[in-house]
């Protein structure tokens, strides 16, 4: 269920690329004729401002000035995953660019070449997208600091004394597979994204939004991956990602670490539920009552999974490890 808001603006359509933004608002206050002005030039078919509480003053001009911008009021403020599926709900085109107001392009081209870079037809591949036209469900920019120092964004699981941990590369080379899209930044397909069920936004923690969306993806048989194509840089420092552990790391555990794979279905088998017991720390009902959520999420999505979370970790481990991974905070329990 989608929370409240109002819409204002986003009269006209822009361009027919197939190809839209999502720009979420961060902190401090930029130029936004700016901003919008360098949105227009790129010539996305119509961006979708997402504006957190409270709204700003200069709305009513920003609307004349850019009728293709459509902005989103919030009434309260929300995750990255729920700013997100909020804003994919008022969208129509078969691409969906996310981004921030702290973000700058360098290079890329416009819109429509955007578009053509990721369709099958550029490639000469095989559609294996289950009727998308488009090759992967999100591909993800280059991005750099204010200085221009390419930054690791590439995010890559693996499994050390029980424990998952992220580590992070450099997109060095094109088709870099990441885990998930660092800070959300990439280019999304619509209708994939749609049948993912897109963020979980019941998770608070918008790293365990990330990590839950990524290994999801992977498990479900879906492609992220870098592009260098496309670069961006922060006009700010990098953002620092949040990973501790907590209610949020036990329903990322249930949904993606836990439920085995058997042949063509997963499930959450009931002899899991001692450790996640012990792992949990919550008395014995609220931990049963938890755990059966979870038991009955895997159920309904059980014939989506294609392969098992060690299948991630081992591609990881065997591709990635040889460009030089750099470890990234803390691991967490599986």
């Amino acid at each position: 269920m989608l929370p409240s808001y109002t819409v204002i603006g986003g009269r006209e359509r822009l361009g027919s690329a197939g190809l839209s933004a999502i720009l979420l608002n961060r902190g401090r206050h930029y130029s936004r004729r700016n901003l919008f002005h360098d949105m227009e030039k790129t010539g996305f078919d119509t961006v979708i401002s997402v504006e957190p509480p409270p709204a700003q003053y200069d709305l009513d001009e920003l609307t004349n000035l850019f009728p293709f911008v459509r902005f989103v009021l919030l009434r309260e403020h929300l995750t990255l995953g729920e700013q997100i599926n909020l804003a994919v709900s008022e969208l129509d085109t078969p691409l969906f660019f996310v981004l921030w107001s702290d973000l700058r392009f360098i290079a890329g081209g416009g819109a429509h070449r955007m578009v053509e870079r990721l369709s099958y037809s550029a490639s000469n591949g095989d559609n294996s997208g289950e009727g998308s036209p488009f090759r992967r469900l999100c591909t993800v920019p280059v991005i750099q600091s204010s200085r221009f120092e390419t930054l690791p964004t590439l995010i890559a699981p693996a499994l050390h004394r029980k424990k998952v941990h992220t580590r992070v590369l450099s997109p060095v080379r094109e088709g870099l597979r990441t885990l998930y899209p660092f800070d959300g930044v990439g280019i999304y397909d619509r209708e994939r994204f749609i049948r993912m069920g897109g963020f979980d936004g019941t998770l608070k923690s918008c790293y365990w939004q990330l990590m839950d969306f990524g290994f999801r993806a992977h498990l479900w048989g879906e492609e992220i991956a870098a592009t260098q194509m496309l670069k961006l840089s922060y006009e700010v420092p990098t953002p620092v990602e949040d990973n501790s552990t907590g209610t949020d790391y036990h329903r990322f555990y249930l949904k993606n670490l836990a439920p085995v794979f058997h042949k063509d279905y997963a499930h959450l088998p009931l002899h899991r539920f001692p450790s996640f017991l012990l792992q949990s720390r919550e008395n014995i009902f609220s931990a049963f009552e938890n755990f059966s959520e979870g038991r009955r999420w895997v159920n309904t999505n059980r014939f989506r999974w294609r392969c098992d979370p060690r299948t991630i970790l081992g591609f990881w481990n065997m591709d990635n490890d040889k460009e030089g991974l750099s470890r990234l905070g803390q691991g967490t329990s599986a």
